[in-house]
């Protein structure tokens, strides 16, 4: 099975392995959410892979990346002369993947009116080629994937509910890269090894650069991670490489503006104590979401100095924003009497990830 390609051990992953190895078992429907660039692709792959259909295909398609006037034909094939430029018949991807897995990645970015065609080949197991009169039977398992909110594209009518419900039979939630940056350093190396077997150098980081990713957010993810990572094997082949010998724009804005440090109290020039009272001022709350994040600030400012000098040992910067998180979901959750799918839209999150959270912090 794949999922040895699926790195890292922190009890995210190992929890994840282990619901991929369930699930690989059965020819229920999956569908697998998560942020862009968190290894959707490699988990329909493992699922495949340790499935009684590994020895058959395992046929990707990007859903968001089809044009919606050729969709139809390419997941459903067309015969010749079905339309201008059809030159001659075309086999779909439902036909390709015949026995084995189709994956359907960016589900959320499916035109509604192949939803309605998606689904009844779901129920029905035959698909109808454009410019056929004669339906095909197909023994398909389906994988969909998406970083959409389909709570939210359901609720405003722009995902089918029914066919939410046939595609989420086993609901496989990816987190985030921040959320488990403990496998960042397994991760980083992995990466390092596998690209230096096409570029020739292994660069070594050192504890500074390892520190310094392993404190960024990725926003990109573990695609993020690893286009750095080759960035720098490109830059770095068979040296050891510190955070302070990376130019700033070889890195992400964030690891270049905290990694300028000269060692001399200045960061990009300016003087730390700027940052540093730029970084603890509060302004006065003139709504409850800015009340909520100053009572979480309050415990963080009080405890550096007015002369903005720390305590002998320091504050937790991590703890602080923790709770920053916290309380602006209890305020999402006050606001909207306990209702999940509209606190998850006043914070910008995808229900399942707020769900996530509620637990986190045992809200529930």
């Amino acid at each position: 099975m794949a999922l040895n390609l699926i790195i890292g051990k922190s009890r995210a992953v190992s929890e994840l392995r282990g619901l991929i190895s369930q699930a690989a078992t059965s020819d229920a429907g999956v569908l697998i959410l998560g942020e862009s660039g968190t290894g959707k692709e490699l988990v329909a792959r493992a699922l495949h892979t340790g499935s009684s259909r590994s020895s058959q295909q395992f046929v990707p398609v990007n859903c968001g990346a089809i044009p919606k006037e050729l969709l139809e034909s390419e997941l459903f094939g067309h015969k010749k002369g079905a339309f201008t430029g059809a030159i001659s018949d075309r086999t779909g991807r439902f036909e390709l993947a015949n026995n084995g897995t189709l994956f359907l990645d960016e589900i959320g970015d499916m035109p509604l009116e192949m939803q309605v065609k998606l689904l009844r080949v779901l129920q029905e197991g035959t698909v109808d080629p454009v410019g056929s009169t004669k339906p095909v039977a197909v023994n398909v398992r389906v994988v969909a994937a998406t970083h959409r909110d389909l709570d939210r594209y359901i609720d405003r009518g722009d995902f089918r509910e029914d066919l939410f419900y046939r595609l989420n039979v086993i609901p496989i939630i990816l987190p985030a890269l921040r959320e488990r940056r403990e496998d960042i350093p397994e991760l980083i190396q992995y990466y390092l090894k596998k690209h230096a077997k096409v570029d020739g150098g292994m660069p070594i980081f050192d504890g500074s650069l390892i520190d310094a990713l392993c404190d960024y957010d990725w926003p990109g993810n573990i695609r993020e991670l690893v286009n750095l990572v080759h960035r720098l094997s490109c830059f770095f082949p068979n040296q050891k490489v510190s955070l302070s010998q990376v130019p700033a724009n070889l890195l992400p804005g964030d690891i270049a503006r905290f990694g300028a440090t000269s060692g001399h109290g200045f960061i990009d020039g300016g003087p730390v104590q700027n940052e540093l009272e730029l970084s603890l001022y509060v302004p006065e709350a003139e709504n409850p979401v800015e009340d909520a994040i100053m009572r979480a600030q309050g415990s963080a400012v009080a405890a550096v100095s007015a002369s903005t000098s720390f305590p002998e040992d320091g504050v937790h910067l991590k703890d602080h924003m923790a709770e920053i998180e916290r309380n602006l979901i209890l305020k999402a959750l006050e606001e909207s009497n306990g209702n999940v799918s509209q606190s998850a839209r006043l914070l910008n999150l995808q229900r399942t990830t707020l769900i996530e959270k509620i637990n986190k912090y045992k809200l529930d």
